[in-house]
């Protein structure tokens, strides 16, 4: 019961996030900086690390999920690229962005919210202690998740009624996640693979979309300075969490 309620806690910070990220839209340029910055730290500050915990603990091969890793990256830049080249002329090319890189974006990081979910279930399964300190990190990052998902749909020509959708998806992942767990457990292994995969997925968006994007217009060290605080923000939570 105490999962599901944090459940709708997390559900709720999602989408004040998301909100967030509409209403101030016409900032888009500054929000997109932050985001690259949180993106990018979830990477290297939460990710990676859970990885080399759970291969650690486990006993398994780093292998397959550095190869996941670089799997993630080269998957979203090529369906982007793809999208591209199939859908603007030459001299637009650098300029185009395509609705389908913001949907495989948002849906990328909505199921990593089901799995978050899946993480405070189990954790409440151990004892409500292990399961408190779980949902209390997810909520505390999952405002960041609602903001980077309206962020990754409005970048990519993507309505505001899209993006709500797309947010509504996003905020109710971890309530599923939660029920998930009364039904099956995901193999570590396989939850190694999965993380690496979308590690790669989040530093190609973090790096190579939305940094670029960020400064498209002008470079500030405005935009720098919210980049770097989205990293700082990414690295206190993932410390006092």
């Amino acid at each position: 019961m105490e999962a599901i309620l944090f459940s709708f806690i997390s559900f709720i910070s999602t989408f004040c996030g998301g909100l967030f990220g509409i209403r101030y839209r016409d900032r888009l340029h500054l929000i997109i900086s932050f985001t690259a910055g949180v993106l990018i730290a979830v990477c290297f500050f939460d990710i990676l690390p859970e990885i080399f915990s759970m291969t650690a603990e486990h006993e398994l091969s780093i292998t397959p999920a550095m190869i996941a890793l670089i799997a993630g990256f080269l998957a979203i830049h090529i369906l982007e690229k793809l999208a591209v080249i199939h859908h603007s002329h030459e001299d637009t090319y650098a300029e185009h962005k395509h609705p389908m890189v913001g949907y495989v974006s948002a849906i990328g990081l909505a199921f990593h919210s089901f799995l978050d979910g899946v993480g405070i279930g189990l954790g409440f399964h151990v004892s409500p202690q292990v399961g408190l300190l779980i949902a209390i990190a997810v909520i505390a990052h999952d405002f960041s998740d609602g903001l980077n998902t309206v962020s990754l749909m409005l970048v990519n020509k993507h309505t505001i009624r899209k993006a709500l959708h797309l947010l509504l998806v996003d905020a109710i992942a971890p309530i599923l996640g939660v029920l998930a767990t009364f039904i099956f457990v995901i193999p570590e292994r396989w939850l190694v693979i999965y993380l690496g995969f979308f590690a790669g997925f989040l530093l190609y968006l973090g790096a190579s979309d939305l940094l670029p994007e960020a400064h498209s217009k002008r470079s500030s060290y405005k935009l720098i300075g919210l980049t770097i605080l989205g990293i700082v923000f990414i690295f206190l939570v993932t410390r006092f969490t």
